[in-house]
């Protein structure tokens, strides 16, 4: 299995960012790593390995983002209006550098997004705000609920990127149309989770809004590694 290191210094986030791509063809997916995680975090964990059958068969081509969650989110010494613009910055960075990289290696018309427990947050955020850009956003025990971030603090950034605050008021027919014949969401949690419950209240937004998506709790499962290793075989493409 081919696996090739990217670093560039990104004009968008002002810093040297870093990338892990693995396979050469297949359909690409796009992995966010978990809370303040790293662009190797996929690898160390064993998630590549649980995807190693697919990779070497050609039926997917994986890249491994870097986040500035710790820049961001977790930024607890920043102003939290400062902490959501670098966020907004992080997601320009993924649109016109990263998503560049990947259609330079692989021109398949096509997108798929994962990630889990933060990085589930980031891959439903990210397909929710960009429904014409993303084709699957498979999020694993993802965490949706924002509040705890900004020590109160609340501005239309903020709201643009919860996706418990933004789904209940989504009208735009544009959106909704692009969620029911382009973009699959996949809300993947366990019974154990311990975001189970904020899958849950996503899931019935979403299903009170007419808008496609799948809401799996599997049995007997709880918000850790070995169990996204069987969740994220179910899902990708």
């Amino acid at each position: 299995m081919r696996r090739d290191y990217h670093s560039w210094h990104s004009p968008r986030l002002g810093r040297q960012m870093e990338l892990l791509e693995f396979g050469d063809r297949g359909r690409p997916l796009l992995a966010f790593p978990s809370s303040s995680g790293r662009f190797f975090d996929y690898e160390n964990f064993g998630m590549v390995d649980a995807l190693r059958h697919k990779l070497e068969q050609g039926e997917i081509h994986l890249f491994c983002a870097d986040s500035v969650d710790a820049e961001s989110f977790y930024a607890k010494w920043k102003r939290p209006a400062d902490r959501i613009v670098r966020h907004l910055q992080y997601e320009s960075y993924i649109i016109e550098e990263v998503l560049p990289l990947i259609r330079s290696h692989n021109p398949t018309p096509y997108l798929a997004v994962t990630g889990n427990s933060f990085g589930g947050y980031h891959t439903t955020n990210f397909g929710l705000r960009h429904p014409d850009i993303v084709d699957q956003a498979i999020s694993l025990g993802g965490a949706f609920d924002m509040s705890s971030f900004f020590d109160g603090y609340y501005d239309d950034n903020i709201y643009y990127n919860s996706p418990l605050d933004f789904v209940p008021g989504l009208q735009d027919p544009w959106f909704i149309h692009q969620y029911n014949h382009h973009c699959r969401l996949i809300l993947s949690t366990g019974e154990w989770d311990v975001c189970r419950g904020s899958n849950e209240q996503l899931g019935g937004m979403l299903a009170a809004k007419g808008i496609r998506h799948d809401l799996h709790v599997h049995q007997g499962m709880g918000h850790d590694w070995h169990f996204w290793f069987d969740m994220i075989n179910r899902y990708v493409p």
